[in-house]
């Protein structure tokens, strides 16, 4: 199977992994980014050496016209994007729940699970109205089902948000070719994980993770 598929989040990480993947399995590639025009021109230039098609499409998934405008240039580019692949997600320090602000909790949450939404929608728009069908995979995470205590209970509830709305999308257009699953990574090593330094020790086990904090992995 290929096609052209729209990769959230598209410059690092599990999404640029998945970016070159697909590509190499035939998929023409939007490879969406918001900060780093760079990193995810990097990405397109491997996927491009190895023979494969791609484009970087800046936007913030936060921001339904940032959505619909990478949408727009992905379909412009290569055609109706039948494949999704809603990987944009963020997450902040490792902290107790009582010491998560406010401004954290909505950040998180925006980009998490409404960015997720607003990506999710238009690809399903666009998918029914093309009449192709396609298929959305969203990023989850097993902080969802686990609940990330005492380190991220933030990032795992708007994950297990991510988790309600992939059942509720799937039942509605599971009739009308469109698949709506979401995966759930256990521990990998990112450099969005790097990049905040450390790790707490599992209440748990008293173990470290090797390396970044022990729960979020995209």
């Amino acid at each position: 199977m290929s096609g052209v598929v729209l990769v959230t989040g598209g410059s690092r990480g599990i999404g640029a992994a998945c970016a070159v993947l697909a590509a190499s399995r035939g998929w023409a590639v939007g490879v969406n980014y918001q900060s780093s025009a760079s990193a995810a021109e990097a990405i397109v230039g491997q996927i491009e050496n190895a023979g494969g098609r791609a484009v970087a499409l800046p936007g913030n998934v936060t921001i339904e016209a940032d959505v619909i405008a990478m949408f727009d240039a992905c379909t412009t580019i290569f055609g109706p994007v039948t494949g999704v692949i809603n990987n944009a997600g963020i997450l902040d320090v490792a902290s107790n729940f009582d010491a998560i602000t406010l401004e954290r909790w909505n950040a998180i949450l925006a980009v998490n699970a409404t960015g997720s939404f607003l990506v999710a929608r238009e690809a399903m728009r666009r998918m029914l109205a093309a009449e192709l069908g396609g298929s959305i995979v969203n990023m989850s995470s097993m902080a969802a089902p686990l609940g990330a205590a005492n380190e991220f209970v933030d990032y795992a509830a708007s994950k297990g948000a991510v988790e309600s709305m992939t059942l509720g999308l799937s039942e509605e257009v599971a009739g009308r070719g469109i698949r709506v699953n979401a995966v759930r990574p256990g521990l990998i090593v990112t450099d969005m994980q790097a990049r905040l330094g450390g790790c707490r020790p599992r209440q748990s086990s008293g173990q470290y993770c090797s390396n970044g904090p022990c729960w979020p992995s995209a």
